[in-house]
């Protein structure tokens, strides 16, 4: 942690001595695009994500977060935004966040159980969430306030939880038609590294298996793997559902994903209250476009998928209850190992 702070620390300065010489930070190549705001800037951000698809809902968030901020700070503050140019892999972009070389970054929680945060492993409980208004009431409310708190006072202020973003609902898609936990015995299926996650697909009988991302669609193709699991965009915008171990999707409707836009707390601390506001008011106008993004391709991902021939086998078709009955023993199971109950608690009231 020690080493981490002083990653963070220097990144500050770094970025503080382009605020102060009025530079930018260096542009990538591709779809990275530069602020407007020219000699008059007093500030560039970099906000990144690992997402390299244009269309991808992260690229049009990061987009408005450059057109408001640009525009509320009358160029004050420019904003270069990076789409998968800054690195493919969410390990890369948290490590350039705390070194200053990106201001803002999109990512999974996953990675801080990995530095004394088990704590945000429960955003990766399955069926936590209902639905994406569920989700909504939870994360825009006192649950949200509470992990954003956690976070903050476990990473000694390095990582600031400035609002959560949306991956959609995961879903199952493999070699077979699915339907009920028993159907996935003996299968494959390429997981998420939480353990919590793995946990659940091993009572459902399968075997998670880990694949990188940029790596799973030949792994379905050749037979790699026989299973996966994401959201209708995602895997459709990298083509999975054309490959034979990919053609048949189940809507699970697992896990309602959080990712988190973060920044370093310290960084954050040290601008001006004019230059936060500004911030906030570009954070908050972003996240409600890249929700919106979110929940608009679901239908139209879902629409494509359906189109180039794959197999859909709708919510209403799959047995919930037999997959929810899996999932609450291990929720149950996670929070009082991690003195979470009450924050649970609060989830399962807000869906009733």
């Amino acid at each position: 942690m020690r080493r981490r702070l002083a990653l963070v620390l220097a990144g500050i300065m770094t970025v503080a001595t382009l605020a102060g010489c009025g530079g930018t930070a260096p542009a990538g190549s591709g779809t990275a695009s530069g602020g407007d705001g020219g000699a008059k800037a007093e500030l560039n951000l970099i906000i990144a994500s690992n997402q390299t698809s244009l269309d991808n809902p992260y690229s049009y968030g990061m987009d408005k977060f450059k057109e408001v901020l640009e525009e509320v700070s009358g160029g004050k503050i420019s904003v270069t935004v990076h789409k998968g140019t800054l690195g493919e892999n969410e390990s890369e972009l948290i490590e350039k966040l705390e070194m200053g070389a990106a201001s803002m970054v999109v990512a999974s929680p996953g990675f801080m159980t990995s530095i004394g945060v088990p704590e945000v492993d429960i955003f990766s409980l399955n069926y936590l969430f209902d639905s994406f208004d569920h989700w909504e009431k939870c994360l825009d409310g006192e649950f949200g306030d509470k992990m954003k708190e956690i976070v903050t006072q476990k990473t000694g202020n390095n990582f600031r939880i400035m609002s959560y973003w949306s991956s959609s609902v995961r879903d199952y898609y493999g070699k077979k038609e699915v339907k009920t936990p028993d159907d996935l015995k003996g299968m494959t299926i390429r997981t998420q590294s939480s353990l919590v996650q793995q946990d659940f697909w091993k009572a459902c009988g399968a075997i998670p298996t880990s694949v990188a991302w940029g790596e799973l669609y030949q792994a379905l193709q050749q037979g790699v793997v026989d299973s996966a699991e994401n959201d209708y965009t995602s895997f459709m915008l990298k083509e999975h559902h054309k490959t034979d171990n990919g053609k048949y999707i189940t809507e699970t409707h697992h896990d309602y994903t959080t990712r988190l836009l973060l920044m370093s707390g310290h960084f954050y601390d040290g601008l001006t209250d004019e230059q936060k506001a500004w911030i906030n008011e570009a954070v908050d106008a972003c996240t409600k476009e890249e929700r919106e993004v979110v929940y608009r391709m679901f239908k139209e991902s879902k629409e494509k998928v359906l189109a180039d021939g794959a197999t859909v086998i709708n919510f209403e078709d799959v047995d919930i209850d037999g997959f929810k009955a899996l999932a609450l023993p291990i929720q149950d199971k996670f929070a009082a190992d991690n003195n979470m109950t009450a924050e649970l608690d609060l989830i399962r009231a807000a869906a009733k």
